[in-house]
């Protein structure tokens, strides 16, 4: 598991592998995961990546794969480019890498990515304001994957009003270009799917709670992250501790930590766990949904 140098798209990067699932980090840029794929599954890297001539995106180039913002988004403070070398520490199986700090906005963003075990990686997002004002900011871990799949967020258990729940416990937060009707769209009894092969718009949706997991199915490989929910914290865009975001040509699971003050020196983390879980149907039934909540919950168990 210890990692080795390698190559990204003609840049330089680092590999990092168990006997079941490897990753790609660049260090020419970033910090990045560029890479994501099981070693012995037919299909290959499980993350989006985007055309050698992409050109920049409000200048900011995606390239895809995951990545750290700061939110809430603005078109400055967020687009910073991430495109200089970055500092990189590395020992056993584990790697750190930061970048240098962004001029405008005085945060230095890092990322510490490691095996815990054969198929669970940990990802461990930081921000660090470098600069001399508190900063009202909260990590924003953005996963970037390829279209032609299907996506799922499970809701939080059935409660019952005769047993006594007579207050909610989470809420759906659209985007002022969403339409719940459009039919990429299956909102079920115990999760929220999306099918990106029906989506030819933007669409995007958040959740103020959920139980911290989400998953997306393509050509029989799943690909599951978790980021653990603070109940009661206060959490960036009404509330979001998960977003998804889709326009048919890709699909972003998007995890948020709790906004706050950050003040200068200090650094705040933001924890996700990732597998590849294979063999699995599409989970666009109950029968689907129900055999991948029973291994992502398996799964679970072992972090």
């Amino acid at each position: 598991m210890k990692p080795s140098k390698t190559d990204y798209r003609g840049g330089a990067a680092l590999r990092l592998a168990s006997k079941a699932l490897e990753l790609v980090v660049t260090t020419d840029v970033g910090p990045r995961v560029a890479s994501f794929r099981s070693t012995k599954g037919k299909v290959g890297n499980l993350f989006l990546e985007f055309p050698a001539d992409e050109q920049p995106y409000k200048g900011f180039m995606l390239r895809g794969g995951h990545r750290l913002w700061h939110a809430p988004e603005d078109l400055v403070r967020t687009y910073q480019p991430d495109d200089s070398p970055l500092t990189v520490r590395y020992l056993a199986n584990r790697v750190a890498l930061r970048q240098p700090v962004e001029e405008k906005t005085g945060i230095e963003k890092g990322m510490w990515i490691e095996f815990v075990a054969e198929r669970s990686v940990r990802v461990t997002h930081t921000l660090a304001n470098r600069g001399l004002w508190a900063v009202e900011t909260a990590p924003w871990a953005i996963t970037i994957m390829p279209p032609g799949g299907y996506g799922v967020v499970p809701l939080l258990p059935k409660g019952s009003h005769e047993g006594g729940d007579l207050l909610p416990n989470y809420s759906l937060v659209p985007w002022t270009y969403t339409d719940l009707s459009r039919p990429e769209w299956a909102l079920r009894r115990d999760c929220i799917g999306i099918d990106v092969t029906k989506a030819t718009e933007a669409q995007k949706l958040g959740l103020t709670n959920y139980p911290g997991w989400s998953a997306y199915w393509r050509e029989g490989a799943t690909f599951v992250k978790h980021a653990a929910v603070r109940v009661g914290a206060t959490y960036p865009d009404l509330g979001c501790a998960w977003e998804i975001f889709t326009n048919g040509k890709m699909i972003e699971f998007e995890t948020l930590a709790p906004i706050g003050s950050l003040v200068p020196g200090k650094t705040v983390q933001h924890v996700e766990h990732w597998t590849i879980i294979e063999g699995l149907p599409k989970p666009d039934t109950e029968a689907g949904y129900a055999k991948l909540r029973g291994a992502v919950g398996s799964w679970l168990k072992t972090l």
